[in-house]
């Protein structure tokens, strides 16, 4: 079993098994290893793993995400898991962190520090206006995404005074709260205050949210995107925010990350970024490997396994 060394937990592992310990950011050491533990490594490494570990039949990834899981290359044979929940309360806190950045003017306030400007437009006495998005009390946020991240976040959301509106590809009812389909979003958006997206990165969810879904959105209103940079047309966002039709974003991910130096996107005053910081936490990874390992032993259904 290679399990990376950044997974910090220690796994207690069952008779029989052997771990070997390797560096996320070089290539797996030749081993007859039938389990591939994933946290870390990109796609580089992980096509040379599925090109010379012959006897491999368990890939166990520790990210939400799976495309580059499915992307390296693994024989149809081996079976891939995520590590769909283990990320839950740091992403939901970290989205709810972005949320309340956007509302309470955090960026602009950090600027105006860096400045030694005391920002006085942001402070003292401030009229109420419905056109402005300054509070989640009263908010209305629309949640892209809407899985068990959405889950966490959503009551959250509630708790402080927002109501929440989730889109899926399946309509109804998740979690207590009212979920549509991406063909109802402009019934919605337009009176929405936030447009949060949890998409993953799919062929079908490049670029979803573009400048036809932008431009839904009223002109008070941020957008957060912490599920994959794929998901967003970059280039259409910061124009809509430069050109006033948008307040703003948050940004955790990216098209290409790091974020290249030069973006335009690091110099604009509405944005703000994050280094894809949202997750970095698998909690209780190790119990739920040894829970799957387990079951893998047995000959059982693993939980979540990443349809192919």
């Amino acid at each position: 079993m290679a399990v990376p060394t950044t997974l910090h937990e220690h796994l207690d592992l069952p008779e029989g098994v052997r771990e070997v310990r390797y560096a996320p950011d070089q290539p797996v050491p030749d081993c007859d290893a039938e389990i591939l533990v994933v946290w870390g490594s990109g796609r580089r490494v992980l096509r040379d793993a599925a090109t010379r570990l012959p006897r491999l039949r368990w890939v166990a990834g520790l990210a939400a995400g799976v495309d580059t899981l499915l992307d390296a290359g693994f024989a149809p044979d081996v079976t891939l898991t995520s590590g769909r929940g283990l990320h839950d309360g740091p992403v939901a806190e970290h989205t709810l962190a972005l949320l309340l950045a956007c509302a309470r003017r955090i960026p602009e306030l950090v600027r105006a520090q860096d400045q030694h400007r005391w920002a006085a437009e942001l402070g003292g006495i401030q009229e109420v206006r419905a056109d402005e998005f300054r509070s989640l009390a009263g908010a209305r946020v629309v949640v892209w995404g809407f899985g068990s991240i959405a889950a966490r976040l959503a009551p959250l959301l509630v708790a402080l005074g927002a109501s929440v509106t989730g889109v899926a590809t399946t309509p109804g009812t998740r979690h207590g709260f009212h979920v549509v389909t991406p063909d109802e979003l402009p019934g919605i958006l337009p009176a929405a205050d936030a447009l949060v997206s949890l998409l993953p990165d799919t062929p079908a969810t490049r670029h979803a949210v573009d400048a036809e879904v932008l431009s839904l959105l009223p002109r008070h209103a941020f957008v957060v995107n912490v599920g994959r940079g794929a998901t967003l047309d970059q280039d259409a966002l910061l124009s809509a925010v430069r050109d006033g039709a948008l307040a703003g974003a948050a940004l955790d991910v990216f098209d290409r990350e790091p974020l290249p130096a030069d973006s335009p996107i690091w110099d604009e005053p509405r944005i703000l970024v994050s280094p894809h910081s949202a997750g970095g936490r698998p909690l209780g990874a190790a119990a739920f490997l040894q829970e799957n390992l387990a079951a893998y032993l047995a000959g059982e259904p693993l939980r979540n396994t990443v349809p192919r």
